[in-house]
């Protein structure tokens, strides 16, 4: 039975008229319901299916439009990834967190959330109950961020070019940036979609810094190969104009598998996850992340 009521609301998510937001809401209810029949699967699923729906949303945008909302979030990102990391790791000195989490958190937070923290953990060789932490506090931290803001953005008049800016920069995730970006409109998710991706290419150096601090020169640093096929499909969507006739379908298929990723990142968080976090990590991450959040907001809106 509960597999069944799990396929059904899959079913559900696929027909499209299921927003992110509300499968996320779904996937969270049915955790902590019936749970997740399935969720020894569900991180590799969510990996795939994300970066999937990534790419076809290229099929969507503009490479000049991309360029130009990447070079006006260059400063943004790399302001904002650096000053991030570095109050991460006063913070967790200051709460006495485990040195390897709460780099993690700090990772997390600056970056790309979950992708970020599968990067940098094997360089850092940490361990199962560190790495999940962080996730825990990433995506608990990510679920709110898909409700919140939006509601924030529309009571601050935000444009979608500030919106698509701001939630590139201060949401985690992917998934839930590309998500509350949709919700607020087409301009708001291609940049956001870009800058966010440009964002992701950080892992590289961070993690090459990150093998430095911690003295671990044999570590591999985990590319992700998905943003390459991403400027692909934008490439051919702005220069191959019998893409035309195929796109629209697959920024469609792309939207309704990010709508599913978001659905089974829900129900992958139980209430076992929220209780093996902690409260001195999940606090320095809202600390860090109302940090980003805030000095990204008041960047875009008096200096941008």
């Amino acid at each position: 039975m509960q597999k069944i009521f799990f396929f059904l609301l899959t079913i559900l998510c696929l027909t499209g008229f299921i927003s992110p937001p509300v499968a996320l809401l779904l996937g969270l209810v049915v955790a902590n319901l019936s749970g997740h029949p399935f969720l020894q699967f569900n991180h590799k699923a969510t990996n795939i299916l994300l970066q999937f729906s990534v790419v076809g949303l290229g099929f969507g945008m503009n490479v000049n439009s991309a360029l130009s909302a990447g070079k006006e979030g260059f400063i943004f990102t790399v302001a904002s990834i650096f000053s991030t990391l570095i109050l991460g790791f006063f913070i967790g000195k200051w709460l006495k967190i485990e040195k390897k989490t709460s780099h993690l958190i700090s990772c997390g937070t600056a970056i790309c959330g979950g992708s970020a923290i599968a990067a940098i953990a094997p360089v850092i060789n940490s361990d199962e109950k560190q790495t999940s932490v962080a996730l825990g506090v990433i995506f608990i931290l990510n679920s709110i961020a898909l409700f919140l803001f939006p509601v924030i953005g529309h009571w601050l008049d935000l444009s979608q070019q500030e919106f698509g800016l701001w939630c590139a920069i201060a949401i985690h995730d992917t998934s839930s940036v590309v998500g509350a970006a949709n919700k607020y409109g087409p301009e708001a998710l291609q940049i956001a979609t870009t800058v966010k991706l440009a964002r992701a290419l950080w892992i590289i150096p961070v993690a090459l810094l990150t093998s430095v601090l911690f003295n671990n020169k044999s570590s591999k640093v985990k590319i992700p190969y998905f943003i390459g096929l991403f400027i692909i499909a934008m490439l051919l969507n702005t220069y191959v104009p019998q893409t035309d006739l195929v796109a629209p379908y697959l920024v469609n298929i792309a939207k309704i598998g990010l709508t599913i990723t978001l659905f089974l990142i829900g129900a992958g968080l139980n209430f076992n996850v929220l209780i093996s976090v902690g409260v001195k990590p999940l606090f320095q991450g809202i600390l860090l992340w109302i940090f980003v959040a805030s000095a990204a907001l008041l960047s875009i809106i008096y200096f941008n």
